[in-house]
């Protein structure tokens, strides 16, 4: 594994263990050349996925990518880090184990919101916010009567 200080190829494995939701290893890590120690998570992977984005480009699924639009829609909402790697690795098994190679990003963006929307409606309107491109404040405030509508009626 490459250092990511000092970027040498050699590192050892100080210590190993499941992660709480037993989906992957985490491993904490030392360099061979600088010392430094640094963590890695090592995950099963079933399938590789394509995302198909607009202009019909594609790429290949990058959960880092997930995680890190997900952290920002969820960023100072109290939403724990452990809830949201919940919500990526669901994502992801959802799309490893769909028997689909590609996948278009629309889907993916929808796996987002119905997850968000259990979570955190604030995040799920952040992250609408962006996913749909809104573009004026009424787009918001039409976006946030229906979520409002939605609780309301799981309340009632």
């Amino acid at each position: 594994m490459r250092c990511p200080f000092c970027a040498h190829d050699d590192s050892q494995v100080k210590d190993s263990r499941p992660t709480e939701d037993n989906t992957s290893i985490r491993r904490r890590r030392q360099c061979s050349r600088c010392g430094a120690r640094f963590t890695t998570f090592e995950r099963v992977q079933l399938r590789e996925v394509l995302v198909v984005k607009s202009g019909d480009r594609r790429e290949s699924f990058d959960r880092g990518k997930l995680e890190q639009s997900v952290a920002l829609a969820c960023r100072k909402r109290g939403v724990s880090q452990e809830r949201i790697d919940q919500l990526v690795s669901g994502i992801q098994r959802q799309l490893e184990t769909s028997g689909e190679s590609e996948v278009p990003s629309s889907r993916i963006g929808e796996l987002v919101m119905d997850g968000l929307r259990q979570i955190d409606s604030v995040a799920y309107i952040r992250f609408a916010s962006v996913y749909r491109d809104f573009s004026e404040a009424r787009d918001f405030e039409e976006f946030a009567s229906n979520v409002r509508d939605v609780g309301d009626v799981a309340k009632g």
